[in-house]
């Protein structure tokens, strides 16, 4: 129960309580909790009520808080959820609620590492059927680890900055050498990001039990790719140029005790992964439902249930090596796609590398994205008791090479 009026079908009800960095006009950045159609300044709100954890959420970024482990995220989680349910708190918690239209949102934390994985078995397959058509679609190593590389972790930007096309190299198939300019195949990847609380030691590997002791919450991902810097480029090291321009970020953080109702078995993998990758005991497959928009029309709605590698996964073996986490790191799940065309997270599964252009309402083509076009990811997750979890939006605009 609470003293707040909020209604059933909110995406910030008392279940979510995501945090993120906001300020109004020219005010100092601080911390912010989602709750319905406002944000509940919690800086502002926690050293007026006295909390001991209140330097941690003084802002500008969250990394503090992050760093602070399991522990102090379930008390300043129920400490959060008592104040918005207690009605003798309603009047001091109602000075803090800030309506969330006009805020400026911020990235949320100082990104210290930034990794992408490649985990979506449909995705996958669509990418090798297009470029390996006389092979199998994947690769010998794909249903043994988690696919990734390591990103740029200075580009990674809070959603709403613009997108400024990349210029490199590149070079068709049927061109005699390369040429130097803005990319002609602008790309999205619609993804689900993870971002690190606790870090690690160096040398000492994160077993799939230790997830919830590190992983502080979830966000979206846009992983902007210039595919033609990238197919000329990505032999024999991977990704590069083609990735680093730009990595988009919605600007709240889900926290992982939010998304407990929406755990679900992943998919059945075989062969059955090697002992630091089984899962069985606990899985980390999440029931998520992204929505993929071109200049406002929907284009994709991808499944995340069907992810093959788990966000638990992907962090054993990101770590499996002995490399460090450090507060602050990023890693996506890849683009998601679902088995139907309509499912997929990428212009190039949906357009089939160009060969079958979308039409959009009001009649335009498009293989590519073109200057001047936005494109928005949301998703929502199953809550307790029927409601839904948000994740709010990530949003870009493609602004002209510069």
């Amino acid at each position: 129960m609470s003293w707040l009026e909020l209604p059933l079908d909110t995406p910030f009800g008392l279940a979510n309580l995501p945090y993120g960095v906001f300020s109004r006009e020219e005010g100092d950045r601080r911390v912010g909790v989602a709750v319905g159609d406002a944000v509940l300044d919690l800086s502002a709100l926690a050293e007026r009520l006295g909390a001991g954890w209140a330097p941690l959420v003084a802002g500008p970024v969250l990394n503090p808080l992050l760093a602070a482990g399991p522990a102090t995220w379930r008390e300043v989680r129920e400490q959060i959820g008592e104040w918005l349910g207690e009605a003798r708190r309603a009047d001091a918690v109602r000075r803090h609620l800030v309506p969330a239209d006009g805020l400026r949102m911020y990235l949320p934390f100082e990104v210290a590492d930034y990794v992408d994985f490649y985990s979506s078995r449909h995705h996958a397959e669509n990418v090798g059927r297009m470029f390996r058509p006389d092979s199998a679609p994947l690769t010998p190593n794909w249903t043994h680890l988690p696919i990734g590389y390591h990103g740029r972790a200075g580009t990674v930007v809070v959603s709403g900055t613009e997108v400024v096309r990349p210029q490199g190299q590149r070079k068709a198939p049927d061109e005699p050498a390369p040429a130097f300019g803005p990319t002609r195949r602008l790309d999205i990847e619609a993804e689900v990001g993870f971002v690190v609380g606790v870090p690690s030691t160096l040398g000492e590997p994160v077993p799939l039990a230790a997830f919830e002791d590190h992983v502080f919450g979830a966000c979206l991902v846009n992983d902007w790719s210039a595919r033609d810097v990238q197919a000329w480029e990505y032999v024999p090291l991977g990704p590069f140029l083609g990735k680093s321009f730009a990595t988009s970020v919605s600007p709240w953080i889900v926290p992982l005790a939010a998304l407990q109702a929406a755990r679900v078995a992943p998919p059945a993998r075989d062969p059955r992964p090697l002992p630091y990758l089984r899962d069985e005991a606990a899985p980390w497959g999440l029931d998520l439902a992204l929505e993929v928009r071109l200049n406002g029309h929907v284009i994709a709605r991808p499944p995340f249930a069907t992810m093959y590698w788990t966000a638990a996964q992907q962090l054993a073996h990101l770590t499996v090596n002995g490399a460090s986490l450090r507060t602050g790191d990023l890693f996506a799940s890849g683009t998601v796609s679902g088995p139907e065309p309509d499912q997929r997270g990428s212009l190039l599964e949906l357009t089939w590398n160009g060969r079958d252009p979308l039409t959009l309402p009001g009649g335009e083509a498009r293989t590519f994205l073109e200057d001047g076009d936005e494109v928005t990811i949301t998703a929502t997750a199953p809550g307790p008791g029927g409601q839904r979890i948000g994740f709010g939006e990530v949003r870009g605009r493609v602004a002209p090479s510069r």
